[in-house]
């Protein structure tokens, strides 16, 4: 390796810094993986982690990349992936016309591969899974330098593992209940057309908490409301709870909302003139087999506010009374967008240990917020970027609503 290169010294530099400063595997591993995505415009990058104790197979935990792999999984010894994990040996495939089988086995729908590299990562005790880079943006190819930055970036982790704890059980999803394919909603004003969502390929598990992440503009909130069944994609099949809304009417979105969607948005949104109660009963006429509404306000700590008016209320009793009435109506889904944005930090954190306590129930849930430290709660966190996906990380270990800072 020319170690002259200013670019590669550089990304060396900045990996060796970042892994220093990692405080486990997981943040270790996907600080390094975003400093050779930046660094050596790689379109694709993913980490890989072995399962040792379920099904003996690969399984995604960190990606770049346009399209949703969380089920994708690689068998040891098959595809580049499992061939470099079994033999604990760097696969350089730079010129993939000479080694057709990382093509195949890379496992990307609909991406042309032209050039990958797979790297396994291990300590002395213990191989824990690959890295492996898919292409340079633009259709480039990654070089010999290229493949030596992410080997020794493998290295250098192995490294660190012996001075991080880390566990590394992985995350059990249930059964999709929401499917996504190619997604996309354009606005037009005049003759001017907004594209706001380009292909949004995703799908989202049954009890799973997964949080939507992005700048302003990069279309978290209209995805949200097309899953939430308040606006229609321009293109693109929508499925959940296992029926097509690709092409629904007004009615059976109205039918969608009102019998499987909780919503929770950042103004709260409950009736003036009613109390507590009172905006709860108004949503239990909706359904069929609401639940008590006593039982929905002690779930977020609220029954002895049931006849409080909202004006009588802060802004966190409110947005619990929001849940309680998210709640009433037995939802398998729950859509939260910016719910703690107008609060403080403690009554925050007193809004998210209620939706803690409704994941742990068993109920699905999908939030958008601009608090990345919020986003350590979620099993998964989908980050968006001009409309598209662009960044998936798996929380093997959520974090708890108590331990949060910002």
């Amino acid at each position: 390796m020319d170690l002259n290169s200013f670019t590669t010294f550089k990304t060396l530099g900045e990996i060796n810094t970042a892994i220093s400063q990692a405080a486990s595997l997981d943040a270790a591993l996907k600080a390094g993986l975003k400093i050779i995505r930046d660094n050596l415009a790689a379109e694709m990058a993913v980490i890989w982690f072995y399962d040792k104790e379920g099904d003996k197979k690969l399984h995604p935990s960190y990606w770049v990349a346009p399209n949703d792999i969380t089920d994708r999984v690689h068998a040891v010894g098959e595809g580049a992936v499992g061939r470099s994990y079994q033999n604990q040996k760097a696969i350089r495939s730079l010129w993939f016309e000479t080694d057709p089988d990382v093509a195949t086995q890379a496992d990307f729908e609909g991406i042309e591969i032209s050039s990958a590299i797979c790297t396994p990562f291990s300590s002395p005790f213990e191989d824990y899974g690959v890295v492996q880079v898919v292409n340079k943006a633009g259709g480039g190819r990654f070089t010999e330098d290229d493949a030596d930055v992410i080997e020794i970036m493998s290295m250098l982790v192995a490294q660190a593992i012996s001075k991080n704890e880390s566990r590394f059980e992985m995350w059990e999803h249930g059964e999709p209940v929401i499917e996504l394919r190619g997604i996309t909603r354009e606005f037009q004003n005049g003759d001017t057309i907004s594209k706001i969502l380009r292909g949004i390929n995703l799908d989202v598990y049954e009890g799973e908490f997964l949080v939507l992440l992005g700048e302003s503009g990069c279309g978290k909130s209209t995805l949200l409301n097309i899953i939430g069944g308040m606006d229609k994609a321009t293109s693109g099949e929508f499925r959940c709870f296992g029926q097509d809304f690709s092409n629904a009417d007004r009615d059976m979105l109205t039918e969608y909302r009102r019998h499987n969607i909780g919503f929770i948005f950042q103004s709260y949104n409950l009736m003036p003139n009613l109390n507590a109660y009172q905006n709860l009963a108004l949503i239990a006429e909706l359904v069929d087999d609401p639940l008590p509404i006593e039982d929905a306000l002690e779930s977020v700590g609220m029954a002895e506010k049931a006849r409080s008016y909202p004006s009588r209320l802060s802004g966190g009793q409110q947005q619990r009374i929001c849940i309680a009435r998210a709640l009433v109506k037995r939802p398998k889904l729950i859509l939260a967008d910016e719910p703690t944005a107008a609060l403080d930090f403690t009554t925050s954190i007193e809004v998210l240990t209620a939706l803690e306590k409704v994941v742990a129930g068993g109920t699905t849930m999908i939030m958008v917020t601009h608090n990345e430290e919020i986003a350590r709660m979620a099993n998964r966190v989908v980050r968006l970027r001009g409309g598209l996906l662009h960044e998936v990380t798996v929380n093997r270990h959520p974090a708890k609503a108590a331990d949060l800072v910002w």
